[in-house]
């Protein structure tokens, strides 16, 4: 039993370790966050990113409700996308996934990623996707509702910094904190 969880481990540490990371709730869930903040100093369109989010198939069959996206790395670059939703579109919908092209300043890994849900009828995210030309992609596993009127999402800047060899201690995250 115990050789089984090992080779189970050095499996999962393989899985993580390729080039996409990715980010699951059984590592940690996703979590309100009351103290995110967006950075009050958004530089316009020096990256493009290219995000996917794949609805749930439980998730209600479609939303009017407004999504806004802000993800970024652990020194404090951060992408803001207001209002993603489009219900003309049928943005959203159950079983679907939807694919955005974001500006928004460089960064070095994403490693954290929020939503934020205003609205009535509710939304359940699968996953969320984050690639750009300087940065893996990064896949960030929600499965659960969006609640309503808070940023949430996932910051693992700290396991990211921590999991880094070139990282240095003096690095700041405080416009990612959870």
């Amino acid at each position: 039993m115990v050789k089984a969880l090992v080779l189970l481990f050095c499996l999962a540490a393989l899985c993580v370790s390729s080039q996409s990371r990715l980010i699951s709730p059984a590592v940690s869930g996703p979590h309100v966050s009351r103290s995110f903040k967006l950075n009050s100093t958004q530089n316009a369109g020096s990256c493009t990113y290219t995000v996917r989010i794949k609805t749930s198939c439980s998730s209600t069959s479609y939303t009017r409700d407004q999504i806004s996206l802000a993800f970024g790395d652990a020194y404090g670059n951060q992408v803001y996308a207001p209002r993603i939703d489009d219900p003309r579109t049928k943005t959203f919908e159950r079983c679907s996934t939807d694919t955005f092209q974001i500006s928004g300043p460089c960064t070095y890994q994403v490693c954290y990623v929020y939503l934020y849900r205003s609205g009535y009828d509710g939304w359940k995210p699968e996953m969320v996707t984050i690639s750009g030309y300087y940065t893996k992609s990064v896949t960030f596993y929600y499965n659960t509702f969006v609640p309503n009127g808070v940023w949430f999402g996932f910051n693992h800047c700290g396991t990211y910094l921590a999991s880094t060899p070139s990282s240095s201690s003096s690095s700041s995250s405080s416009a990612a904190a959870a």
